[in-house]
């Protein structure tokens, strides 16, 4: 579905919290699970929950009190995946245990396994549990010996302006004497502002 028709359908605002903030279309796969339209209108706040990129907020989530009683079938199945991630609060547990989804509808939601993975959000964290974020300045915790080159990154280097590994988040690439090198977070510090 075009951006414009989502727009028109969800009157401008984002299908699970009604935020007119920062929407963009959001494909609720996945894609074979379903011939249904498959894309919703989602805050960047929503988003970046859904996506793991960002802690689950409950409270943000109690919209899906409302959500949930979409009849849009690809809000059904993102409402229904996420009260599954927060199923650990009451309110949740009990909106789980209201809703009700056709069949097909309810063998989409489940198609992902998503809704299995509770609240674990994987974030890049530097040595003190700090989360890191693209454009981040960090500073070596350690000495380091760069493989495959003569570099040795000192203790205490500056790193500006970093970049976030993704699908790894163990590791961020930085520039380090002109020369861009992975660095596992294990051995940064992220710098304050």
């Amino acid at each position: 579905m075009q951006e414009t028709q989502l727009r028109e359908r969800s009157g401008n605002k984002c299908e699970l919290c009604q935020s007119g903030q920062s929407l963009s279309k959001y494909g609720v796969g996945p894609e074979s699970a379903t011939k249904l339209d498959i894309d919703i209108l989602v805050c960047d706040k929503c988003k970046a929950q859904i996506e793991k990129k960002e802690s689950l907020d409950s409270k943000h989530w109690a919209c899906l009190t409302e959500s949930m009683w979409s009849e849009v079938p690809a809000v059904q199945v993102m409402s229904w995946r996420m009260l599954n991630r927060l199923k650990q609060e009451s309110w949740a547990m009990d909106n789980l245990d209201m809703m009700y989804l056709a069949d097909d509808v309810l063998a989409w939601a489940k198609a992902s396994g998503d809704q299995d993975n509770d609240t674990a959000v994987e974030l890049h964290k530097d040595a003190n549990g700090n989360i890191l974020a693209e454009g981040d300045t960090v500073v070596l915790t350690k000495s380091l010996d760069v493989k495959g080159s003569t570099l040795n990154a000192k203790l205490g280097t500056v790193v500006k302006n970093i970049r976030l590994v993704e699908n790894n988040t163990e590791q961020i690439e930085g520039k380090i004497e002109g020369q861009v090198i992975v660095i596992l977070t294990k051995y940064v510090r992220k710098q304050s502002s």
